[in-house]
């Protein structure tokens, strides 16, 4: 089985998007650190927006000069580290500003892409794309939807054979949520890890365009999620995310995996990756392609990063890791 080790490079999107230094660089230090180590290659999905909102503002804020700075020396790292880096695209960028101050992040009615009309979507697309590809040194393959709101796939096929986008790796199945700036529905996607599609990435197609692979997914209890709030105030200094930001909200979610099962991602963030040996061996033992594991800088903890480096130390040769780079 091959393990993609995925990770959205980016800020938070909430009130308070956070600093550079605590949710991009440092964490991110952190984990290429256990890649070296370990010798494995991670896939990075750049918000590359927010690297274009640097670039608009930093000749007039000397502190977005330096946070522009570290990003680009760190993408180099990445690079010198064999890890991958890939498209993510979080379009709220386009009408999110620097005060002078503080960053505004702005997302009704920006927050998806759907968001854009037809003309304006092409635009982000290509544009994030070109940059992100120059920053690579490279073409670019693999894409990864803002918030998982990659629907409807329909609107976004035709630019996407334009620029050269082959794989998407936004779905896991079972996976839903409409609320707030938020909205994806995968409940009708496939289980297998792995499959071909054209206009809907839900609907399997043999013969199609682009490549899906899934984001693992696994069902949670509500105990799961009665532990994690509990670890986090009981020992803050391990399970408190290194990231210094707030989410966006998601109106109605606490309240609701608090009370039951609910279908959700395989991750390496914070209490998650208590799951990632459960749901490894589960993944083997069904004979699948692969397991797509999805974190964020942000959300690292030093429990999680604990449980990132056995993990690796336990299965680093029995499973072979990729990026999608290194996909045929």
């Amino acid at each position: 089985m091959t393990i993609f080790l995925t990770f959205d490079y980016e800020l938070f999107f909430g009130e308070n998007p956070g600093s550079v230094e605590k949710c991009m660089i440092y964490p991110t230090d952190l984990l290429l650190d256990l890649a070296k180590k370990h010798g494995v290659p991670m896939t990075f999905f750049i918000d590359i927006g927010f690297v274009l909102a640097l670039e608009k503002y930093k000749s007039d804020f000397p502190q977005l000069e330096s946070d522009y700075q570290k990003i680009v020396a760190q993408i180099e790292r990445m690079k010198a580290a064999h890890c991958d880096i890939q498209l993510h695209i979080h379009p709220h960028w386009e009408r999110s500003y620097f005060d002078g101050t503080r960053w505004m992040i702005v997302t009704e009615n920006c927050y998806k892409l759907s968001d854009f009309s037809s003309e304006e979507r092409d635009s982000i697309v290509i544009r994030y794309k070109n940059r992100l590809d120059e920053l690579r040194g490279s073409s670019s393959s693999a894409f990864r939807a803002g918030g998982w709101c990659i629907q409807p796939f329909s609107e976004l096929q035709s630019i996407f054979k334009t620029v050269g986008i082959r794989i998407d790796s936004s779905v896991f199945a079972g996976g839903f949520f409409d609320g707030g700036e938020y909205n994806f529905d995968f409940r009708s996607a496939p289980t297998q890890s792995w499959y071909r599609f054209e206009d809907d990435v839900c609907n399997p197609e043999p013969t199609g365009s682009f490549e899906e692979f899934a984001i693992g997914s696994h069902r949670y209890s509500p105990l799961f999620y009665w532990k994690l709030y509990i670890a986090g105030r009981l020992d803050p200094k391990n399970h408190k995310m290194i990231g210094d930001g707030i989410f966006l909200s998601q109106p109605g979610r606490k309240q609701h995996v608090l009370t039951s099962f609910t279908q959700n991602h395989v991750s390496t963030d914070g209490f998650y990756a208590s799951k990632l040996q459960s749901c490894t061996e589960n993944y083997l033992k069904r004979n699948e392609k692969c397991l797509v594991t999805i974190g964020h800088p942000k959300s690292c903890t030093y429990y999680s990063l604990k449980k990132l480096d056995a993990y690796l130390e336990k299965y680093r040769d029995r499973v072979t890791f990729l990026g999608f780079e290194g996909v045929d």
